[in-house]
């Protein structure tokens, strides 16, 4: 019991208290599974799947596969040189520094949905404001996330750069961005991955895609294009997944 201190019971009692208040405040009770048999019954609605409509739903993944690729790429292409002046080893002032990590999480704090309305008020409905949205959100997360990755970087080849005469700005390029660029895609794709389930919640909104089918078939009750929507989402999630760890692979 040496491993065991005072303050690990004070922790443990602080957790319990928070579980147990987390769980009145969302009213979380097992004995809520009672009715479990109409889930059952509900998910018995979505067989056998619509397949008529497979050919059209593939073309709205598209859509929304390029939502995604489009909001999360310009959202890394942006916040590669923003988290260089958030990060506390290569931004030059430190006023710079902390401008940038408090637009980088004001950017963060936002959710993609709030961007959407309010790019919806001025561009109308359609893909290209959930694009802007997802672009947004992605420079604040992918910002923050590539900023801590260049402040753990190794010093060692950046000092080496720079006592051969290297700008600073090269240096910072060239030795520090082999070194979390595994890393980097790594972030990457995980971004993605979220943004594919970011677009249907825009889509929601008006966005278009596959989202906005998803909830056109849950409003009008029809449970077996539910179904062929999900599988598409479910595909459009593996393969995404798939290529990001052949491609990682490939640069590691």
């Amino acid at each position: 019991m040496v491993w065991f201190k005072r303050r690990h019971l004070i922790i443990g009692i602080i957790l319990i208290l928070f579980i147990n208040q987390s769980m009145k405040a969302t009213e979380f009770e097992l004995s809520k599974f009672e009715n479990f048999y109409n889930m059952i019954e509900f998910l018995s609605g979505w067989f056998p799947l619509n397949m008529e409509i497979f050919p059209d739903m593939v073309v709205e993944s598209l859509d929304t596969l390029a939502m995604a690729f489009l909001g999360s790429l310009l959202g890394l292409v942006l916040a590669l040189p923003l988290s260089f002046m958030a990060a506390r080893n290569t931004s030059r002032f430190r006023f710079l520094y902390g401008f940038m990590r408090i637009g980088l999480s004001f950017l963060r704090s936002v959710p993609e949905i709030v961007f959407g309305l309010i790019f919806l008020t001025a561009l109308g409905l359609g893909p290209f404001p959930a694009v802007l949205a997802i672009v947004l959100h992605n420079v604040g997360v992918l910002g923050k996330l590539i900023s801590e990755l260049i402040e753990a970087a190794d010093d060692g080849p950046q000092d080496a750069m720079k006592s051969v005469g290297a700008r600073r700005w090269i240096a910072n390029l060239f030795a520090i961005l082999p070194q979390i660029w595994p890393n980097v895609l790594s972030h990457y794709f995980y971004r993605f991955e979220v943004a594919i389930r970011t677009s249907l919640i825009l889509g929601f909104i008006g966005g278009g895609g596959i989202g906005q089918q998803l909830f056109i078939h849950f409003k009008i009750f029809a449970y077996p294009s539910v179904a062929v929507d999900v599988l598409l989402i479910m595909i459009m999630v593996v393969v995404v997944d798939f290529v990001g760890s052949k491609i990682r692979e490939m640069v590691i």
